[in-house]
């Protein structure tokens, strides 16, 4: 299988009807994620008709979705899609809150990251990315923290430069810019070390 989303999602993206999943290709080790699912909002009525839609004739029909209700509002108990009706059950200690469980009768189930709707795309590619990686070693959990820990190191990293740039830094880039330091020599007098 291959991923459905560019590796950088635009703002366009947003507005648009597509769906934004990616998943891994089938290889002979089974990674800890099948992919990821960015959705628009945290409703599940409205999100999951449309991801069924692309999944049921990729996995065979969808019969089961988990999730751990932490990050939504509202779980039902069932969801009409395309001419079935998809379970929907929750557990709380028992899966990880950012991971979508789903099931199928005949092949199987599949584990895929949920990207929060409000992630900027930046973010969202990375996560898509790193969670589509058939060798990938990370839990949803896992991935949702390096996330943040590297938005963070960014918002640093910018954080610092634009104080630089406010003290003048910026200037000392520039050879041609940073102003000439005239070299004072002075002779200091001597003294012998004491005894």
């Amino acid at each position: 299988m291959t991923a459905t989303v560019s590796s950088a999602p635009t703002l366009e993206d947003r507005s648009s009807s597509s769906l934004r999943l990616s998943l891994a290709p089938v290889g002979p080790a089974p990674a800890l994620l099948d992919g990821a699912w960015w959705p628009r909002s945290r409703d599940m009525a409205a999100e999951l008709p449309s991801l069924t839609a692309v999944l049921d004739p990729l996995w065979g029909r969808i019969t089961r979705i988990t999730v751990n209700p932490t990050h939504w509002p509202v779980v039902p108990r069932k969801v009409p899609v395309a001419g079935h009706v998809v379970k929907v059950g929750w557990f709380l200690p028992e899966q990880d809150p950012h991971e979508l469980l789903l099931l199928s009768y005949h092949l199987g189930r599949w584990n895929l990251l949920v990207v929060p709707p409000q992630t900027p795309p930046v973010t969202a590619a990375w996560l898509m990315a790193a969670a589509s990686d058939p060798l990938g070693t990370s839990t949803a959990s896992r991935l949702m923290e390096e996330a943040a820990r590297l938005r963070t190191v960014s918002e640093t990293d910018r954080s610092v430069e634009a104080v630089w740039d406010s003290e003048g830094g910026h200037e000392a880039r520039d050879r041609a810019v940073r102003p000439r330091i005239p070299a004072v020599t002075a002779a200091l007098p001597y003294q012998p070390m004491g005894r």
